[in-house]
């Protein structure tokens, strides 16, 4: 709006920086009330939106003053929406919901929050989430004959709408964790994850691509976001892959698949963990306590399928000298990993995630100071790009949040939450494995068209109730549509994340989508695991817990090498058959399924044994 002058830089970067002081200061002094608190850090977010993405970037001139006429003019909305809950706040907390008449003031406020919620979101996300926002609201008011009244108080008035529980996320925890992952990237830490990479897993067969899936893991539990994952580490590892001899499609889907699975390695995780602990009203703490360990055979899965395939295609690591050695690497910034290592700290001794995050972000600049390899690439000018830069990128969180807040709105007062569960029971006809299927299927087709954190509000409310109501344990039900609002971004036609690797990949989006789906096969198949295995969220005995670990680890290097075509050597079809059914059956808890899985493996080992016995021999 401000156009490419320093006071168009200046003004929104000024902006920026008070917001991240706010969010500081409730983190020291405690959160204030409600209203005061979200529309703040709501107002403070549409304000950037509206200056950092204006509606007519390009143009004529008169072009260019229509859309910056249009953009004072959200802008002006976004400040009286919430300047009026200011205003009138006894007004606001004492008046009885649904029942007080709506002064005309709070109609057209009312009215103007959710245009300035659903143009935000556009701005920042996309289309996808304010149409399924609209949708929401036509069918509150033509087939459940709502009235705008109600709406208005639902959306406006209460904390059951845009101001509900996705918004306090973002507020609570959302700015300072992502400008947290910002400012890490920016000191550095990005180069001690990819040298840390290069020197554990360089040189083994395949070794870019263990890299790929190592950094990935690294990077994207502090950036929460699969497709940034992909642009900062994709960069190096792609090109990298293709150069040993990895072909383009598999190359991308690496990067893409191990990018995904940052969103559910702690300890940051992506936007919706957060979301889960307020749905669930837990600790952010437990929530990762019951992400670890699918987290990890996730990227056990990733990892053995590229050392299969590597070996399958007789592909080598990077020659030595290329290679970063650990001990010079862990030298000169291994400190760097100490801001991850307060945050856990932190986190473990009971504290509240804003405030480890707060301590994480506060550490990262005192931390890079430390050595003198690390230290001369810190400025104030990076500093300030990084704070920027974080709460940037923050924006499109704080956006869908109050767009999505308009779902959850419509969901809570129209009731169709319990038609939608008590329709996905009736057509599982009470069957908890065709109810889970439908369930994986409407998150990946949400998750298509909207970014994960929406994505997985709208199942929490939907499908969540439906699933639990078959006896699915709450931790379970919550992940398992977590785990399928997060794989839509790498399963085709529309995965935003393979897209972006294949842009650097140069590989067709089928071929690409085939090689990611293989890969992250054990990504589809875990949701299921821990709905019918709770252990494997750390729920009961420990003996069980230990039980299921074993096998799933062997039962998803079963499946990695089955798809992939490789074990102790070239499997042919029928041991590569033999594989999928011993990791389907490991997979499934059980002591008998166990004995199958364990006697089928027996079967390929000694199978495979046998004919590398004779090779050896006739040698």
């Amino acid at each position: 709006m401000l156009g490419d002058t320093k006071l168009g830089f200046w003004v929104p970067s000024g902006i920026a920086l008070a917001m991240l002081g706010f969010h500081f200061w409730v983190v020291a002094t405690g959160a204030p009330e409600v209203f005061h608190f979200r529309g703040t850090h709501l107002v403070f977010a549409l304000v950037l939106i509206f200056l950092w993405y204006p509606v007519m970037a390009s143009g004529s001139m008169a072009r260019r003053a229509t859309g910056a006429a249009i953009d004072c003019a959200f802008i002006l909305l976004s400040c009286a929406v919430v300047g009026y809950l200011f205003l009138e706040h006894d007004h606001v907390l004492t008046r009885f919901a649904y029942v007080d008449e709506l002064s005309p003031l709070e109609q057209f406020l009312g009215v103007g929050i959710v245009l300035v919620a659903l143009e935000s979101a556009r701005r920042t996300v996309g289309l996808a989430l304010p149409i399924t926002a609209l949708i929401f609201l036509v069918y509150a008011l033509f087939f459940e004959n709502l009235g705008t009244n109600e709406l208005i108080d639902q959306m406006y008035l209460t904390t059951e709408g845009i101001f509900g529980i996705p918004l306090n996320v973002s507020a609570t925890y959302m700015v300072l964790f992502i400008v947290f992952g910002a400012l890490v990237e920016k000191s550095g830490t990005g180069k001690l994850f990819m040298d840390f990479a290069m020197a554990l897993a360089g040189g083994t067969a395949g070794g870019p691509a263990k890299v790929a899936c190592m950094t990935s893991a690294m990077f994207g539990t502090i950036s929460g976001s699969s497709t940034a994952n992909v642009m900062t580490t994709g960069t190096f590892t792609i090109p990298l892959m293709k150069r040993i001899g990895y072909r383009p499609a598999f190359a991308g889907a690496v990067e893409a698949v191990a990018s995904t699975g940052g969103q559910i390695m702690p300890p940051i995780m992506g936007a919706a963990a957060f979301v889960m602990a307020e749905f669930m009203a837990v600790s952010y703490l437990t929530v990762i306590g019951i992400a670890i360990l699918p987290a990890l055979l996730y990227f056990l899965a990733v990892f053995v399928a590229v050392h299969f395939e590597a070996k399958r295609v007789g592909l080598k690591g990077m020659p030595k000298p290329d290679l970063p050695e650990m001990g010079k690497v862990l030298r000169e910034r291994g400190h760097q990993f100490l801001p991850l290592v307060i945050i856990m700290v932190v986190l473990v001794n009971g504290y509240s995630a804003p405030y480890a995050a707060m301590l994480g972000l506060l550490s990262v600049i005192p931390v890079a100071m430390m050595r003198k390899t690390t230290r001369s690439e810190i400025t104030v000018r990076l500093v300030l790009e990084g704070l920027i830069e974080g709460v940037r990128n923050s924006l499109q969180v704080a956006a869908a949040c109050a767009c999505s807040g308009i779902v959850i709105g419509v969901i809570a007062l129209s009731g169709v939450g319990i038609d939608f569960t008590s329709f996905v029971i009736s057509l599982a006809n009470d069957t908890l494995l065709l109810a889970l299927i439908l369930t994986a299927i409407a998150g990946i087709i949400l998750g298509m068209g909207l970014p994960t954190t929406p994505a997985y509000i709208v199942q929490v409310a939907l499908l969540v109730p439906a699933i639990i109501k078959l006896g699915v344990p709450l931790e379970a039900a919550h992940m398992f549509v977590f785990y399928f609002a997060i794989l839509s971004a790498i399963t085709p036609p529309v995965a935003i994340t393979l897209y972006a690797a294949n842009g650097l990949s140069g590989a067709g989006l089928w071929d690409g989508g085939i090689a990611a789906m293989k890969l992250a096969a054990t990504g589809y198949i875990i949701p299921f695991m821990f709905v019918y295995g709770p252990s494997l969220l750390l729920i009961g005995e420990p003996i069980h817990v230990a039980i299921s670990c074993v096998t799933s680890v062997i039962g998803v290097i079963c499946l990695a090498a089955g798809l992939h075509g490789y074990f102790l050597r070239r499997a042919n079809v029928v041991e590569r058959l033999l594989l999928v059914a011993a990791a389907l059956s490991l997979i499934k808890p059980g002591l008998l399924t166990d004995v199958i899985g364990v006697a089928l493996i027996g079967g390929v080992v000694a199978l495979q044994l046998v004919i590398m016995k004779r090779a050896s021999a006739e040698v």
